[in-house]
């Protein structure tokens, strides 16, 4: 094909043009995306394999359920500086690399929780226990942050949302794996060494499959456009130019680390309520702000700021309003009080989204930013009011009406009351001596 010399396009055309023509796809593609799904899917479960035998493991150890519960903490812990480093690890490294480390992490970890079981003599098996919990700990940012990477380089543009969503999911399914594969496999004591052993199945065979299998970070040819585009900039010089990326990362580095102070103080103070309503007052308060200073000009700092702020109170509330809704809504399962949150929640986010979409408009005047595909700019205005309208009203609501008994504090309390005056010496002394009885 030739074009006339006015429409010739320059070298970049040129070189995209020609790129176009040789667009392929390779169906290696799903062994990778295979394999991280395996990562993550054994990820997870690592993460929460001793919560629900939390009481049998403190047992069995002779430890607090403090320090069990730390087995799981240390994942948001470890996030919050390996996240960081895991984007800088596949921005430079590749992706390859960066799951072949991902799974050997897991798999290092997975086996290092059994060394108290496997060597004898140990004296300090929560040692052990928790250098297997954060070696795991670490691969878990890479595995979280690695689908849509892998769905941009080596997905067609009709099966990159599918790609990320199958990637994504993986770690989820683990966690209800693991909620339910723990009790089953862990009858008494005895079984927490075979439980112990069945996670490192998946771990080992990911392992295997990640080293063997994974021969290159991109493919030959990209599959799309979009592909060719797809490396990144450099570690510092992409969070400058990605200020939407600076600010989503501060959002969730900052509600993590809300999140972990937060939970620590409602588990010393039971005070759920108190907790989550001041949570979203200041949530509320900072998206009002977000509504104003997003229409500013210059304030990158404020805006940075702000998102932090909306991560720290807004992010942070989430695993405490889980747990309130347990609370209130006992003797009901916790799964089903959980999962009923999380999908009214997803629910919600949905209609928000497009409701607040739908009332965007093109900017008729000049705006200081420029969309990449040569149109004027959104103007979220009206969105944002109304977003911090709607946060402020329900949170009033829930300020207003929502009082609730801890029905599960309550049954645990009275159970723990009948238990103590069954075993109190006054009881004990009513009850007939066998050799009395006729």
């Amino acid at each position: 094909m030739v074009l006339p010399a006015g429409d010739r396009p320059g070298a970049d055309a040129t070189q995209a043009l020609g790129a176009l023509w040789d667009y392929r796809v390779y169906a290696r593609r799903w062994v990778f995306l295979l394999v991280l799904s395996l990562l993550s899917f054994s990820n997870a479960t690592l993460w929460l394999s001793f919560a629900p035998v939390a009481d049998m493991i403190a047992h069995h150890f002779l430890l607090s359920t403090e320090q069990i519960n730390w087995l799981s903490r240390v994942y948001l812990v470890a996030s919050i500086p390996s996240g960081v480093v895991a984007i800088w690890v596949l921005d430079s490294v590749g992706l390859r690399w960066a799951t072949i480390v991902c799974a050997w992490l897991n798999f290092a970890g997975s086996v290092f929780r059994t060394l108290p079981f496997m060597v004898g003599g140990i004296q300090d098996p929560f040692a052990f226990l928790m250098g297997g919990q954060s070696l795991c700990a670490l691969a878990q940012t890479l595995v979280v942050f690695s689908p849509a990477k892998l769905a941009a380089l080596w997905f067609p543009e009709h099966q990159r949302a599918t790609a990320n969503m199958i990637g994504t999911m993986s770690n989820p399914l683990g966690i209800l794996v693991a909620n339910l594969l723990s009790p089953a496999l862990v009858k008494k004591e005895e079984d927490i060494p075979m439980m112990l052993g069945i996670y490192i199945i998946p771990a080992g065979i990911t392992c295997l499959l990640a080293t063997a299998c994974l021969l290159e970070s991109v493919p030959p040819t990209p599959p799309s456009a979009r592909a060719i585009h797809s490396t990144s900039e450099k570690f510092l010089d992409g969070l400058k130019l990605e200020f939407i990326g600076l600010c989503g990362a501060l959002f969730i580095v900052f509600g993590v680390l809300g999140a972990l102070v937060l939970s620590l103080y409602v588990d010393r103070t039971k005070l759920f309520t108190e907790a989550v309503k001041i949570g979203f007052c200041l949530t509320s308060v900072v998206c009002v702000a977000f509504a104003l200073v997003s229409q500013l000009q210059g304030q990158t700092l404020a805006l940075a700021a702000i998102c932090s702020l909306l991560g720290l109170f807004g992010f942070a509330v989430a695993p405490v309003a889980m747990e309130l809704a347990v609370e209130c809504s006992f003797p009901v399962g916790e799964g089903a009080a959980a999962g009923l949150i999380f999908v009214l929640g997803q629910a919600e986010g949905v209609l928000i989204m497009v409701l607040l979409t739908a009332l965007t408009v093109r900017r008729a005047e000049p705006s200081v930013s420029t969309c990449q595909d040569g149109q004027g700019p959104l103007d979220w205005q009206v969105s944002m009011l109304l977003m911090a309208g709607l946060c402020t009203l329900f949170s009033c609501f829930l300020v207003l009406f929502f009082h609730t008994p801890y029905r599960r504090l309550q049954a645990e309390a009275s159970a723990s009351c009948s238990i103590q005056e069954d075993m109190s010496p006054a009881t004990m002394d009513r009850e007939p001596h066998p050799a009395a009885t006729p």
